[in-house]
C-alpha cells in the first residue's frame, strides 16, 4: 500500500526493534549483582522472589491506571520501600538495568539499522513511543548502534508518566515531532494495546509486527485490527515509498 500522506513513523522498541534472548549465565549474574548492589542479607534467589511479588503489584497498577513510575519511584516506593531512599534513589538506574538483564539479553533485530536509515533517506520523520520502566537504556541502545540522530523524538512511559494505550502518549509524540496525528504511523508488536492506543489517538495507520512471544501473552481480541501486519522490520520499506 502506497501512502504518501504519512510524514512520521513511530516505532516501539521491545519485541519490535529488539527482542529478548535468554542467556542463563547473563541472567543469573544480573540477579547476583542486583542483590550485591542493594546489600541485602537474603540469598539472590529469595531476594528476587520478593522483588517479583512487589513488581507484580506495580505492574497491576501500571496496566490498570495506564501510568508509569519513574525509576526512582519504582525502587524507593514499590520495590525496596524497606531500604533507605537516600541509598536506593541514586542506584535506581543501575537497579533497573540489572532487573531487566535478569530477563535475558536485549538484541536488535538484524534488519533494523538498514531499514531505519532507508526510511530516513526516503524522507520520513522517525520517533519512538515505548512502554518501559527504564529511562536511559533505550537512548543508550540508540547511541550504541548509531541510530540516535535518526530518531527525532523518543517518548518513554518512564519519563512522561503515562503508558500505552493511553492516547495521550501518542499525541505527545506527535506534538514533539510536529506532525498531525492523522499523518503519523505506529509500528508495534502488541495486537491489543498498540492498536487501541493508535486508533484512539487518531493516527493515520497502525502496523503490527508479528512477534510470537507477544502473541502468546496477549493474543488478538478481534475488536480492533491493524492496517498492516509485517514479519520483519524491513517489510516497512514495501509500505512506505520515498516521499
Amino acid at each position: 500500500m502506497v501512502n504518501k500522506d504519512i510524514k512520521a513513523i513511530f516505532l516501539d522498541v521491545g519485541n519490535t526493534l529488539r527482542v529478548v534472548v535468554p542467556d542463563k549465565p547473563f541472567m543469573e549474574a544480573a540477579k547476583r549483582q542486583l542483590a550485591e548492589l542493594v546489600g541485602t542479607q537474603m540469598s539472590p534467589d529469595a531476594f528476587f522472589e520478593l522483588l517479583e511479588e512487589r513488581y507484580k503489584v506495580l505492574r497491576k497498577r501500571a496496566k490498570e491506571e495506564l501510568v508509569e513510575a519513574s525509576e526512582r519511584e519504582m525502587w524507593t516506593q514499590w520495590m525496596l520501600p524497606d531500604f533507605p531512599p537516600e541509598k536506593i534513589g541514586p542506584l535506581s538506574g543501575k537497579l533497573t538495568r540489572l532487573w531487566r538483564d535478569s530477563d535475558g539479553r536485549r538484541l536488535p533485530r538484524p534488519d533494523v539499522k538498514d531499514t531505519i536509515l532507508e526510511l530516513s533517506r526516503r524522507g520520513y520523520l522517525l520517533g519512538i513511543i515505548a512502554n518501559t520502566i527504564t529511562e536511559t537504556e533505550i537512548p543508550d541502545y540508540l547511541q550504541e548502534y548509531g541510530l540516535t540522530d535518526y530518531f527525532k523524538t523518543v517518548v518513554l512511559s518512564s519519563k512522561v508518566g503515562i503508558r500505552k494505550p493511553n492516547p495521550e502518549i501518542y499525541l505527545e509524540a506527535a506534538r514533539r515531532i510536529g506532525v498531525e496525528p492523522e499523518k503519523c504511523v505506529y509500528v508495534g508488536d502488541n495486537p491489543v494495546r498498540d492498536v487501541e492506543g493508535t486508533r484512539a489517538a487518531g493516527y493515520g495507520m497502525m502496523i503490527l509486527i508479528l512477534e510470537p512471544e507477544t502473541l502468546k501473552k496477549e493474543p488478538p481480541k478481534g475488536e480492533v485490527k491493524p492496517d498492516h501486519t509485517i514479519h520483519e522490520i524491513k517489510d516497512l520499506l514495501e509500505i512506505f515509498p520515498p516521499r
